[in-house]
């Protein structure tokens, strides 16, 4: 796709708790300042994170073998739009916007998912990014994504 097409939001998670399990939302609400509604990671620069799905894959095709992205710990993922290189740009899902603020960096605990993932999501931001929400709002599994 390119930057002029709409990304989609394909799964939304929220973390209950640090090394807590990931719960599959099919909708949630952004909160302005704050992060993802109910989100143990809320608040500060890192208030939610994103993931794009074609370089989940991209980094588990290079593991070969299929790894269950909610083992990433993010907040939404999306595909269709681009995260690399995209500190302080703004992303608009429905009337929600958030402020990316840099790259995820890929942890340990990556390993612990599979081994050698960590080092699959180390190029090109395929951990993802985190960023700061700027308008709140609710969001849902197939709700469009797109830079402004």
């Amino acid at each position: 796709m390119t930057e002029a097409d709409d990304g989609r939001i394909e799964a939304i998670w929220l973390k209950s708790g640090r090394r807590g399990p990931m719960e599959p939302m099919d909708e949630a609400v952004l909160v302005e300042g704050v992060g993802l509604e109910g989100s143990a990671d809320r608040g500060g620069y890192r208030q939610v994170t994103l993931l794009d799905a074609d370089a989940w894959e991209r980094a588990t095709t290079q593991l070969g073998r299929r790894v269950d992205p909610a083992s990433r710990r993010a907040n939404i993922l999306v595909r269709g739009i681009d995260l690399r290189e995209t500190a302080d740009r703004v992303v608009r899902i429905g009337a929600s916007r958030i402020q990316i603020r840099g790259e995820t960096l890929p942890c340990q605990r990556m390993d612990e998912a599979a081994e050698g993932l960590r080092a699959a999501l180390e190029p090109d931001w395929r951990a993802g990014a985190y960023g700061m929400v700027l308008a709140g709002g609710p969001i849902a599994v197939g709700d469009a994504v797109e830079w402004e």
